[in-house]
Parts: C-alpha cells; structure tokens; sequence
C-alpha cells in the first residue's frame, strides 16, 4: 500500500505480444532494475530507442538527460518509472539488479523469441560491413550480438540454433569484459528475415536501414560479378 493507504498503480499492462518481448529485449541489455524493488530505468543515446520503449509500454513519464564519461562527451536520454508488479515480472523472467555479469537464460515464450532478440540486437547489438581485399574484393557484413555474461550469451546462441540452426561463432572484445555473437552473411541474412518478418515490426531504424543498404551493395557487387 502506498501512502494513505492507496494502493500503488501499475503502470504496464503485462501481456505478451510482439511489442511486449521487443521490450523485454531492451531491458535486458539498456535497462536496469533499481535495488529498491520497484523502479525500473531504461538508457540510450538514441531518443527514438528510447521514445519507442515508452510507446510500447504506454508510459507518460518525462525523458531524462545524462551525461557519462570523464569529459563528460556522451549523452544518452533516460526514462525511469516504478512499477512494483512488472519489477516483479521481470524477476520471474530471469532479469535481476546489476544483471550485467549475472545474466543468464530468460523466460521469453517461442512465439515472440525473434521480437525479444531484435529489441536485444537494437539495445547493444551491432552490424557492419567491409570490402575484404582477400577475397576478390568480397564484400563482408555481420550482425552481432553482445552481452558480458558468458551464460546468457550460450542461451542467445543456443536459442538460434533450435530455431534457424545457426551456429555463429563468439568471441570476446580487446578489452576482454564482453562477450560477441557473430554471424556473418549467409547467417545474418536469415537471422535479418526473421527479426523484421514484415515492414511494420518496432524497431530502431536507422540500424534496419543501415543492413538494408549493405544488403543492397551486396547484391549488386554480386550482379557485377555474375556479368562479368
């Protein structure tokens, strides 16, 4: 009970779709769940992440600002809201205070797997794209995955091979504190067809737009070559 004896409001509505687990894969890797027992923040440098996770889950609080780094260079947009029952929701589901290191599997029913892992790639995934002089000038490009825990990385992976048997390979970063999940073309191809099955899923869309571009330039330099 709250003070006076009301009874604190929940705000989200807890209900599976595909907006919902797109959610959930943003909190896993940009949100955090406060000691108290109650708040949950989510943090982003993008204000469109950060817009389209207070849309989803009908939340009217104010954006915050933070800045991070000792010149204080990095801006990122903040919201933060209590909710006593979705807390504890997501403890159910696997996540936890200072998850980072602790994470492991989570509860995320099949249906909406691939909407939980494109809020996931959005959060702290990753692509990029490179002519490799190796190869006859092939043209690469990879979607990543990223998580410091070693456990939740395994299930991530774990969990594409049952559904897509997509093996990837995973590595951990120069400064050794997190952990990568790479697929690269043939892989990441099929893993993009089943994280935006239609135009219309939620997404950050300048990521969305920047693999469609090198989708792009990777069929073309393959028309070249056909050709020639």
């Amino acid at each position: 009970m709250g003070k006076r004896g009301i009874k604190p409001q929940n705000k989200v509505k807890i209900e599976w779709s595909a907006n919902f687990a797109y959610i959930i894969g943003l909190l896993t890797t940009d949100g955090n769940l406060s000691p108290d027992g109650r708040h949950i923040n989510f943090t982003s440098k993008d204000k469109e992440l950060v817009q389209l996770f207070c849309k989803c889950l009908k939340l009217n609080n104010k954006l915050g600002r933070k800045t991070s780094g000792s010149r204080k260079e990095k801006k990122y947009f903040v919201i933060q809201f209590g909710d006593v029952n979705f807390y504890k929701f997501l403890l159910n589901i696997g996540l936890m205070p200072n998850k980072s290191k602790k994470l492991s599997k989570l509860e995320i029913p099949d249906k909406y797997f691939f909407d939980f892992l494109r809020g996931h790639f959005d959060g702290d995934g990753t692509f990029y794209s490179y002519w490799d002089p190796r190869w006859r000038s092939s043209f690469m490009f990879y979607m990543e995955f990223i998580s410091a825990s070693k456990k939740h990385i395994d299930w991530l992976r774990n969990k594409i091979v049952k559904f897509l048997n997509l093996k990837g390979h995973i590595t951990k970063g120069g400064k050794k504190t997190c952990y990568q999940l790479k697929y690269a073309k043939t892989e990441s191809l099929k893993l993009f067809s089943n994280l935006y099955y239609n135009k219309g899923v939620i997404c950050l869309r300048r990521k969305r737009f920047k693999m469609e571009k090198a989708f792009r330039i990777n069929d073309k330099h393959i028309n070249n070559a056909r050709v020639l």
